[in-house]
């Protein structure tokens, strides 16, 4: 197998290759020590095209088996790779940084393919997944450690840092590429060998990755891809064998409490990237045009598909109809169609699931007293799509009030005072993002500072940045990634005594 490759220029004028062409030209088996396999058994699964429910093609459907050997490889080739010079590392990285940006049109038009996303914001997470490499590029020649002496003066103290050890790395379906990146890129550059398993609905990102790295010259063993529909049958024996030493889970809150016991009795190092219920904060002094262009942003990009969404717009009730009509405004004025189509800005929802979970919490919000002044029915018709939906007078016992919409739904309540607003908003057993909207500086420092999230954007609804620290608190999850403690996760410390024959 072959990955996808183009002769066209990145730019996003460009026209990008049919779909059929990029899917074709897709890796679409396993990927073990360095060779594209069949799954044991011979075993497949779909990939289907949310605009349409169709299927697009078949690719591996991993066993137990597969995972075991995916494993083994990783193991086997975690000793040579640690040894690797920073230096080396940091050019396969710097090398497929430049592949990516190289093929962006492709990875776009097949990352809209099997997830539905516009071109738009497709060519958009291509870039960013790309920024992961080229940073962790430059961290991987900056690992360090020190020396120095106790007080006692009679050792000197040696402390190194070294990579953990073999990876299992689980990324979902919502962001593709960017997630794989976002892991791949700090284990690679702390020197640490991966099986990466990426979400059955979206598995073709990640196995063209593999290609690319592959040709960036990482060597065999390093960097395993199992697709499954098995992932409980696949994963929990990999952690529970004692050979895996870091989980890297980005995922819902339930399915990595699962994970976290699974790793308790051979004490897995773990990063969780988890659930999100973000509350979204507009003061009644907050400039209002920002505050609506924040919330397209922090709403609607990946069609609300993202553990960074708005999901609880807090709006202060002397600005609360203005902003609400303006939202409303600027989501009514989005065109809703398939992600390959010109002038979509809302693609369709990864499948019927998602969509049906839209439509439920909206239709539960309405029969609480809530108004629907925009969209809050499904259309009829081929695909998995939900329109852009704004909701006033929201009930706070609501089930979408402590469920993660992940979906084009803006839900406004009101507040009085600054804090009502903070009490609400940490009204949530998650604390990943939190956004605030304020002229006042020390409003601004006081309020972010109050917020029970691991990020806040002040008069922003983008947070996302591989030079900053991504993670949550509470049951949003543990550890950071990106950043320069991104690197850290995949670290040990070893100190070494060394007598100094005084003292």
């Amino acid at each position: 197998m072959t990955t996808t490759t183009s002769t066209q220029s990145s730019g996003a004028a460009d026209a990008p290759r049919s779909g059929i062409g990029v899917v074709d030209a897709a890796p679409k088996q396993l990927f073990l020590d360095g060779r594209w396999q069949d799954a044991a058994g011979g075993r497949t699964l779909p990939v289907d095209d949310p605009a349409t429910g169709r299927e697009l093609c078949q690719v591996a459907d991993a066993s137990p088996e597969d995972g075991r050997r995916a494993l083994d490889a990783a193991v086997a080739a975690q000793e040579s790779w640690a040894a690797t010079a920073p230096r080396a590392r940091s050019e396969i990285l710097r090398r497929a940084y430049e592949l990516i940006i190289e093929r962006k049109e492709d990875l776009a038009l097949l990352m809209t393919l099997e997830m539905g996303k516009p071109l738009a914001e497709a060519r958009g997470e291509v870039g960013y997944a790309a920024e992961f490499f080229r940073w962790f590029s430059e961290e991987a020649v900056r690992i360090d450690g020190g020396m120095s002496r106790t007080p006692d003066g009679a050792n000197r103290v040696l402390v190194m840092r070294q990579p953990v050890g073999p990876c299992m790395l689980i990324t979902p379906w919502n962001f593709p590429l960017a997630m794989g990146t976002r892991k791949i890129g700090p284990a690679v550059a702390a020197g640490c060998t991966m099986v990466l398993k990426p979400a059955p609905q979206t598995p073709l990102s990640s196995l063209a990755l593999a290609a690319i790295m592959t040709e960036a010259g990482l060597p065999p063993g390093v960097l395993n891809v199992v697709t499954t529909t098995d992932a409980a049958g696949v994963v929990e024996p990999l952690l529970r064998s004692g050979d895996v030493r870091k989980l890297s889970f980005t995922g819902s809150t339930q399915v990595g409490r699962i994970l976290l016991s699974q790793c308790a009795d051979t004490v897995v190092r773990t990063s969780m990237e988890l659930g999100g219920n973000a509350p979204f904060l507009v003061f009644a002094d907050a400039d209002l045009d920002k505050a609506v262009d924040g919330a397209m942003i922090a709403k609607m990009r990946n069609m609300g598909e993202a553990c960074t969404a708005a999901n609880r717009f807090f709006v202060h009730r002397s600005v609360a109809d203005a902003f609400a009509t303006r939202l409303a405004e600027r989501m009514g004025a989005l065109t809703v169609g398939p992600g390959t189509q010109d002038g979509t800005d809302v693609g369709p929802l990864i499948d019927a699931a998602g969509r049906d979970k839209a439509a439920d919490l909206v239709q539960d919000a309405v029969r609480r007293g809530a108004k629907a002044v925009l969209g809050g029915e499904a259309p009829d018709g081929a695909g998995y799509f939900y329109p852009p939906t704004v909701l006033t007078d929201v009930h706070p016992d609501s089930a979408l009030m402590s469920t993660e919409i992940f979906g084009p739904v803006a839900a406004i309540l009101t507040f009085d005072d600054e804090d009502e607003a903070v009490r609400a908003a940490n009204d949530t057993e998650w604390g990943l993002v939190g956004y605030l909207f304020t002229e006042n500086l020390d409003r601004a420092l006081r309020v972010g500072e109050k917020l029970e999230t691991g990020m806040v954007g002040v008069n922003t609804g983008l947070v996302s940045n591989p030079a900053a620290p991504f993670g949550g608190i509470k049951q949003s999850g543990l550890g950071r990634e990106g950043g320069r403690v991104g690197i850290e996760e995949f670290l040990e410390y070893k100190y070494l005594a060394i007598p100094t024959g005084q003292g």
